[in-house]
């Protein structure tokens, strides 16, 4: 732990003290107390007392730095937090991108804020952690502390009612009011720009995105949802569903948090079943996917008390890093060898369906379920009686298998005017060149014979499906400076 001169930041008082807490025989774990632990676990912190807590902390450890990025839709930056046991590594430095980095992401639902408590605590104990220069020193952790900050603004305490606690929390809606978790493709939100500059910039071998989930009542606090392994494809997928994901359930379950993939059940029961959320690039942990990086996305349980929640959020990025530190070698070499051979790759998949043929046998614990009459409505209603549980044998259908594919060309291009796609290559790194002169091409040309709409829009988009399309080769003039984009590089 290397002391700084502490700054603790008071709203509008800066109160500074220069001598170091190893001086007045104080360690972080007691100077650095949260919100969170100071009301036995029933409060979480606002915007304003998060970014203070982690100003100080940046201030008062050479290893951890905090940094303003990209802007958001509220108006605020989007912040960078990075840990090294080693020091702090400096955004304009490369010696630091040859490490592990675990990538963390909190708050892109406010009112789900376990992750912003948890990560407070995990970083005060990685400073606090004697042995940390040795056992972490090929890793590093980055944190967003809070992803939406328009929604962490909005604080209430009605929005998730059903939650058990905190007393208050932020707003799912960003300041557009936007879904951020559905953004990762589309990009409407300054936040998510933001935070595509950071994901490339870190070019990290986890991530993990912090949620609370709602639905079925079931006996875990902690549930997860990884990327699908067979749409992460190759060597890469085989480790992340044979070996990773094994290890990370067998040191939850050490941890006395045992849990169970995401419960992806609607208006039923999970005791017949249930399939693998399938996550697609819209979320960021199939978006993540697209570049080799292993994504997940923990789940906590609404109805679990926040304190139990926190801690079990606190135990999965504790032993995510742990894996990092045995693994991160391996990962790396996986993702590699997973993206050459994408390189090569002819054929892509463009739409996955679940293979009902093929499901695994999950251990589910749960509660017994029945319909009973509503108090408020009087209409019938489900419900989990807790003094009734139960461990069964359920199948879980978490393998997928391809429905529709495309070749790859040699080259896609693209018309200068449709500049919001050609912004949204470039700031996912794609490679491009400019048409010098006028040309004719031959090209191969999909056209839109059918397709049915929405009758209402998402976020300004109103959503296609059951498109249909004929493609044929023709001649088509492109005039200079329009973009040609090879298929053969790293980020198609």
């Amino acid at each position: 732990m290397v002391m700084k001169n502490i700054y603790i930041h008071m709203k509008t008082t800066i109160l500074a003290i220069t001598l170091s807490l190893l001086e007045f025989n104080l360690d972080a774990q007691d100077y650095f107390k949260t919100k969170f632990e100071e009301s036995d676990g029933r409060e979480t912190v606002t915007y304003e007392e998060g970014i203070d807590y982690f100003n100080s902390m940046a201030n008062a450890f050479e290893e951890i730095a905090i940094y303003e990025m990209g802007p958001t839709d509220s108006g605020e930056p989007l912040h960078l937090l990075l840990y090294s046991p080693d020091g702090a590594p400096k955004l304009d430095s490369a010696s630091w991108k040859d490490k592990h980095i675990l990538f963390i992401n909190n708050g892109i639902h406010p009112g789900e804020p376990d992750g912003i408590d948890a990560s407070m605590l995990l970083l005060r104990n990685l400073v606090n952690n004697e042995s940390a220069t040795e056992q972490y020193a090929d890793v590093i952790v980055a944190i967003i502390p809070f992803f939406n900050i328009g929604g962490a603004l909005n604080r209430n305490s009605t929005s998730r009612v059903n939650q058990n606690g905190p007393l208050a929390f932020g707003f799912r809606g960003n300041a557009q009011n936007y879904n951020l978790n559905r953004d990762f493709i589309k990009n409407d939100a300054l936040n998510t720009r933001s935070f595509t500059e950071i994901f490339h910039l870190l070019a990290p071998r986890v991530y993990v995105e912090t949620h609370v989930s709602n639905g079925a009542d079931y006996q875990y606090t902690m549930t997860l949802l990884p990327t699908q392994a067979n749409k992460l494809g190759g060597s890469l997928g085989n480790y992340l569903r044979k070996e990773f994901q094994p290890a990370l359930y067998d040191k939850m379950a050490d941890k006395s948090f045992e849990m169970t993939p995401y419960v992806n059940v609607w208006a039923s029961v999970p005791d017949s079943g249930y399939v693998q959320f399938m996550d697609w690039p819209r979320y960021s942990s199939g978006y993540v996917g697209l570049f080799g990086t292993l994504g997940f996305i923990t789940e906590t349980h609404m109805l679990k008390p926040y304190h139990q929640r926190v801690y079990s959020t606190l135990a999965f990025l504790e032993s995510m890093l742990e894996l990092l530190v045995k693994d991160g070698s391996k990962i790396q070499s996986l993702q590699q060898e997973t993206l050459a051979a994408q390189r090569q790759q002819e054929v892509f998949p463009i739409s996955w369906e679940v293979d009902k043929d093929n499901p695994s046998a999950l251990e589910f614990k749960g509660y017994e379920a029945s319909y009973i009459d509503s108090k408020v409505t009087g209409q019938k209603r489900l419900f989990y009686d807790q003094s009734k549980p139960f461990t069964k044998s359920i199948d879980f259908y978490n393998h997928y298998v391809v429905n529709d594919s495309s070749s790859k060309p040699a080259a896609y291009i693209i018309p200068q005017g449709w500049h919001e796609v050609i912004d949204l290559l470039k700031l996912n790194g794609v490679q491009m060149e400019s048409l010098a002169q006028d040309e004719e091409i031959m090209v191969e040309v999909y056209h839109i014979d059918d397709f049915e709409t929405m009758t209402s829009p998402f976020e300004g988009h109103y959503m296609h499906f059951n498109t249909k399309v004929t493609k044929n080769k023709t001649t088509i003039g492109f005039r200079k400076g329009d973009y040609r984009i090879p298929t053969d590089q790293p980020a198609l």
